[in-house]
């Protein structure tokens, strides 16, 4: 649990219970964390942001201590999650920070559910329709794990299942510059993941069909995000040939976009900064 934070087991959906860990008081941000992590990812930046807020760091449905149904992993269904969660914790409107797959149930909250957001952050992603546009060739080797959890089930479940510490562990340490930021947590990640190899699946194969038809009528719509909008990524524009800011613009007309010098766990590794671009966004 995060540190002089409290847990709450909440039930947002009939068949979902999320585990959260709350802290601080003031105006509401809901963290999100990402693969393959749970809630701890925030523990630095969560103490930070509740000297002023009131912060509310869950674990995503099929992740960690929340429930792990066998259905229901759209972006949309993960969204309507978060924001039961923090109806149910008193909160109508509510700033949201999310870190890779995180970010993309936060760009899905915000987009289905703009009267209750009052802010976004997303770390270290491009929305899913714009994700698979930008990978082709040699370079969309780096997202090799995005193809094999695109399979059908059994196929991926049944690879990463022979040795789940090298699968998940292959992340942990490929995409960190920085190993010691994560040394404290690696194995409870591992842990944890471990448990949830049917649920990691279902949620990357949701991006593979669902998440990309419900980001493609959005876009055909003109639907765009109404609140001000703060993203931070390494620059994998610059490595693999697209323009980040510009493809995130097309979304979010009140943009600030800013890449960092740390790796892809960046609440871990760069939390400081991390938490100065949220707290400037939270002021705008």
């Amino acid at each position: 649990m995060i540190e002089n934070f409290t847990r709450h087991r909440v039930p947002v959906a009939a068949d979902v219970t999320l585990t959260a860990d709350v802290g601080g008081a003031g105006p509401a941000i809901v963290l999100l964390h990402g693969f393959p992590q749970t809630r701890l990812i925030w523990r630095h930046v969560a103490a930070d942001l509740a000297a002023t807020h009131t912060v509310i760091c869950p674990d995503l449905r099929g992740y960690g201590d929340s429930d792990k149904p066998a259905t229901g992993y759209s972006k949309r269904e993960m969204a309507a999650d978060v924001i039961a969660l923090a109806r149910a914790l008193g909160h109508e409107r509510f700033a949201v920070a999310g870190h890779d797959r995180g970010a993309l149930v936060a760009f899905r909250a915000a987009l289905d559910h703009p009267a209750a957001i009052t802010h976004l952050a997303c770390l270290d992603v491009l929305p899913t329709l714009d994700m698979w546009d930008v990978l082709h060739g040699a370079s969309a080797a780096v997202a090799w794990h995005l193809y094999l959890m695109a399979q059908p089930p059994g196929l991926p479940e049944a690879l990463i299942a022979a040795d789940p510490d090298a699968f998940f562990g292959h992340f942990l340490d490929a995409w960190v510059r920085d190993p010691g930021a994560l040394r404290d947590v690696r194995e409870t990640y591992l842990a944890a993941a471990r448990q949830a190899i049917p649920s990691i699946v279902a949620d990357y194969r949701a991006s593979a069909g669902v998440d990309v038809d419900h980001d493609a009528a959005d876009r055909a719509a003109g639907t765009r995000l109404a609140m001000p909008v703060t993203v931070i990524q390494q620059d994998w524009g610059a490595a693999l040939g697209y323009d980040a800011a510009a493809l995130w613009r097309a979304w979010a007309p009140d943009l600030h976009h800013h890449t960092t010098t740390a790796g892809h766990f960046m609440a871990e590794e760069a939390p400081s900064e991390t938490t100065r671009r949220i707290r400037a966004l939270l002021a705008r």
